[in-house]
């Protein structure tokens, strides 16, 4: 975070060339900003900000959230998600008082997140846009930045482990179904690949998530 603050303003020549100082949170004034949706995470006890002798505020507070987001996994494993993280303060009207700008630019924030993320997990950070508003409450218009972040899943491990069985199953059943053994051998295959069917159906049901409105594809079949 950084503001303006023209009352806190010196001379470094005044005061033996100090330009900046470390104070403590509740020193000043400081923006009143909270995150919009529901959030578990870790706040750090880092309460303090930099000022500068032109009356620049600097406040750096790291903060690991665990958002939750509304997911569509119809196209599962090969989706892309995205989340919001909106920031906003109702405390201070946006037309006087209180008006919230990004200092970086969508292409410098993805180009920091990804020196950043470094972690091989089931999901890939793609991509992240910007969006600024006025959020209109009780015929007030508040600030707000929302931070709209796209990730895709990495499928290999479902491919491997779901869809080419299933597809082996399903190849298998048209071999069986359309080849030349007899009615009986038929019935005994069948038979057997209704059984692999349903122990795979229960993988299936441990694997795929179900937070959405509309199941995925390869658990409709």
């Amino acid at each position: 975070q950084e503001w303006q603050n023209p009352f806190a303003t010196w001379d470094p020549r005044d005061f033996c060339n100090i330009s900046e100082i470390v104070l403590p949170m509740d020193t000043y004034w400081s923006p009143p900003i909270f995150i919009l949706e529901r959030v578990n995470g870790q706040n750090p006890e880092l309460n303090y900000m930099v000022l500068m002798h032109n009356g620049t505020f600097n406040s750096t507070r790291p903060y690991q959230v665990t958002l939750t987001c509304s997911l569509v996994i119809f196209k599962f494993p090969f989706d892309t998600q995205m989340c919001n993280l909106s920031i906003a303060s109702f405390l201070y009207p946006a037309v006087t008082d209180f008006v919230m700008k990004t200092r970086r630019t969508p292409a410098e924030v993805i180009r920091d997140s990804k020196s950043l993320i470094l972690t091989d997990g089931e999901w890939k950070f793609t991509n992240v846009s910007i969006i600024e508003f006025t959020e209109m409450l009780d015929d007030k218009g508040f600030s707000v930045v929302t931070y709209v972040i796209s990730m895709d899943r990495r499928p290999t491990l479902y491919i491997l482990n779901l869809i080419l069985p299933t597809c082996a199953l399903y190849l298998l059943d048209m071999a069986v179904l359309f080849g030349p053994s007899s009615l009986e051998e038929k019935i005994n295959f069948q038979i057997a690949i209704i059984l692999g069917s349903s122990m795979l159906a229960v993988i299936l049901n441990n694997s795929l998530p179900t937070s959405s409105n509309k199941p995925p594809i390869i658990g409709t079949h």
